[in-house]
């Protein structure tokens, strides 16, 4: 890498965690992207690009798509479908100390390339790893990888206040991905954790898949 002898450096992974000896074995293995730095929180000059690769469950196939809203039982379920994308800001937000922002945004303009929907919140963000994980089709219920982290990492579930901002609104409980899915061919997820300064951004789409 032309590094000269007397110059430190440190290599980390995408969440800014630096690899030592003691952690070396859990953190590296076969497809994960590493940083080589002068320091863990040296800015990023250029965009930084990961492939997510796993391979998916046969649930992806059999109970995605419009199978997993079934039980509108003939109401229109796209309500519902942005229900899901709402309730994760939602889950974004709950731990705010101060005000709680929660837009959704329909543009029928290109700037998108296509007509989309935008969510958009003032939440605690995610990590890319935290990014990943919601990119995988059931995660939680299947092995997980190195320092992946939960979706809704530090969430606590509150207690039931009906269709308010202090309870999960989603209805029938298929998640994310199913909804955006149902709504349109592609997503896009940009978040910055509130604790970092990188920005961190996934594209899923029908063409990749």
């Amino acid at each position: 890498f032309g590094i000269s002898s007397n110059e430190t450096f440190v290599i980390t992974t995408t969440n800014r965690t630096e690899i030592t000896e003691d952690n070396f074995s859990k953190l590296v293995q076969n497809g994960v992207t590493l940083y080589l730095l002068q320091s863990v929180d040296q800015m990023l000059v250029l965009a930084t690009k990961e492939r997510i690769e796993f391979l998916p469950h046969y649930d992806t196939l059999v109970k995605s798509g419009m199978y997993e809203y079934y039980a509108s039982e003939g109401r229109n379920p796209l309500p519902f479908a942005l229900a899901e994308l709402i309730d994760n800001s939602l889950s974004a937000t709950s731990q705010n100390t101060g005000i709680r922002s929660i837009q959704i945004k329909l543009l029928f303009d290109d700037s998108q390339g296509k007509p989309a929907v935008a969510v958009i919140d003032n939440g605690s963000g995610m990590t890319s790893k935290q990014l990943n994980n919601w990119a995988v089709y059931r995660l939680s219920k299947f092995t997980r990888q190195g320092d992946f982290e939960s979706d809704h990492s530090g969430y606590v579930r509150p207690l039931p206040v009906p269709r308010s901002l202090n309870s999960d609104i989603s209805y029938f409980g298929v998640g994310g991905k199913q909804a955006v899915f149902f709504v349109g061919q592609s997503a896009r997820m940009i978040s910055k954790p509130a604790a970092s300064q990188d920005v961190h951004e996934l594209v899923l789409s029908k063409e990749d898949f």
